[in-house]
């Protein structure tokens, strides 16, 4: 049997971090299994489906490197097909056409809640003969659904759920308008999609029981049940915006890296032993359903932005720059020249070890650009503020000065800072704090000596010039 999964969202919206999650444990399982990984836009819902939420989604995984397996099947142009399984459900004695008004189903709902009972529809045109059918009224087709006994999942998380097939009513398949109903038609693409293991959010465990039963009137193959607990907030609470639950674009936007994104959701409710920092390669080869946890997941932005620290610090010099420098244009609204690019990719291997995100590396590059400081950390502005610091930085200014262009190397620029601070008495960070501040406009960075000589001569010249009082 060749494994195959889906991931099935609906176009209403971005693509959050759940359904990303949901996305990668369908992906991942699917490779594992050397099977495959379908995609179906569930647009069924017109008014609120939308193209920018299709491209969205389309855009967040591809980002994400999780490919899918042939082209994406869009629901709504399958209505004809789900219809035509309602019709053949209706042919085989498994259906039948319903006549109930809205006023009858209204009077069955207000005797339900009369008694404190959760509303069913009582079946009132389950055996009755379509002739007493009321003249002018267009029937649903609903699902002729077993009445004893119970239905039973073997999920892969949840473990066996069973319900009361007393608690199901006879749902709609086909409503009145011929419009297929979201439990008809999810059943029909995946039993035509070759779906042999649904891997979903637990909100969907009770739509399992329905769906189980259109299976089995159809007389299909029950697919491989795996539901799996939603992602909480790091207060326990249901995840909403305030926690991170944004759009995949969102978390892009602010610098995280995609393969630290499927790193740090592949954690997020599955184990495997003390494993924390996984490759795509080695969660390929571990991942399966046994290790997803039943209890939900809570997310954490500090965590996230460890692991996307880590991947930064792994990841090639040349393609962060790349980012950083991309990142720079935008906020700069113009082209980095040369020398910018060359000393940001000189830089690098030194600003990556120190940032979370590609937000945080295109900040702390502002200080290769040409031109000077921009702008000052208040704290920079209060150290360059005093008398003694001053007098430090025009020594080390002086010192700088002495070292010829020709001559000019991390090595020199620390050897002549170091002489200059045992020839006034004092210890090196009195000296390079303010230097620090002069050159990259903060209090902290990464090696001064490796800054002063990626900027040149005369930008670290022009630099502490500037900054002198």
């Amino acid at each position: 049997m060749t494994v195959v999964t889906r991931f099935a969202p609906s176009p209403t919206g971005f693509l959050h971090i759940g359904g990303a999650r949901t996305a990668l444990f369908n992906w991942l399982f699917a490779r594992r299994h050397g099977g495959e990984m379908k995609l179906r836009i569930e647009d069924t819902d017109r008014k609120r489906s939308t193209q920018p939420a299709i491209d969205a989604i389309l855009a967040g995984l591809t980002w994400l490197g999780l490919d899918w397996d042939g082209d994406a099947v869009f629901q709504f142009s399958r209505m004809a097909r789900h219809a035509e399984v309602a019709e053949e459900m209706l042919a085989r004695g498994h259906a039948y056409k319903c006549y109930a008004t809205a006023e009858d189903l209204a009077e069955m709902r207000a005797a339900a809640e009369a008694k404190g009972e959760r509303f069913r529809y009582d079946g009132m045109w389950r055996d009755r003969d379509p002739a007493e059918a009321p003249a002018g009224v267009k029937p649903a087709i609903r699902l002729k659904a077993p009445r004893t006994g119970e239905t039973v999942i073997e999920d892969k998380v949840q473990g066996r759920v069973t319900v009361a097939n007393a608690e199901l009513d006879d749902m709609v398949l086909l409503r009145a308008d011929g419009t297929p109903t979201y439990m008809l038609a999810v059943v029909v693409d995946d039993h035509d999609m070759g779906v042999t293991h649904v891997i979903r959010g637990d909100d969907h465990l009770n739509n399992a029981f329905r769906q189980a039963q259109v299976f089995a009137a159809m007389g299909w193959d029950l697919p491989v049940f795996a539901h799996i607990p939603l992602i909480h907030g790091a207060d326990g609470a249901k995840l909403s915006k305030r926690h991170g639950a944004l759009g995949v674009e969102a978390y892009r936007e602010m610098g995280f890296l995609p393969e630290a994104i499927r790193n740090y959701l592949l954690r997020l409710g599955w184990s495997h032993g003390d494993l924390e920092l996984v490759s795509t390669e080695e969660a390929i080869r571990l991942f399966d359903l046994d290790g997803v946890n039943r209890a939900p997941a809570r997310f954490d932005m500090t965590k996230l932005e460890s692991v996307n620290a880590h991947y930064m610090r792994e990841a090639a010099p040349e393609a962060l720059a790349d980012a950083a420098a991309e990142r720079l244009e935008a906020a700069l609204g113009r082209a980095l020249d040369p020398v910018e690019r060359d000393r940001i990719v000189r830089g690098m291997p030194s600003l990556q070890a120190r940032a979370k995100t590609l937000a945080d590396l295109a900040e702390a590059a502002r200080i290769y650009l040409v031109g000077g400081v921009e702008t000052r950390s208040p704290k920079a502005e209060k150290l360059l503020a005093d008398t003694e610091a001053q007098a430090a930085l025009g020594a080390a200014t002086a010192a700088l000065q002495a070292i010829p262009a020709d001559g000019w190397t991390e090595a020199a620029v620390e050897a002549g800072l170091r002489a200059a601070a045992e020839a006034e008495g004092l210890k090196l960070g009195k000296i390079a704090q303010p230097l620090r501040a002069a050159l990259t406009g903060s209090d902290a960075s990464p090696s001064l000596f490796e800054v002063a000589a990626i900027l040149g001569r005369e930008e670290a010249l022009a630099r502490t010039e500037a900054a002198r009082s």
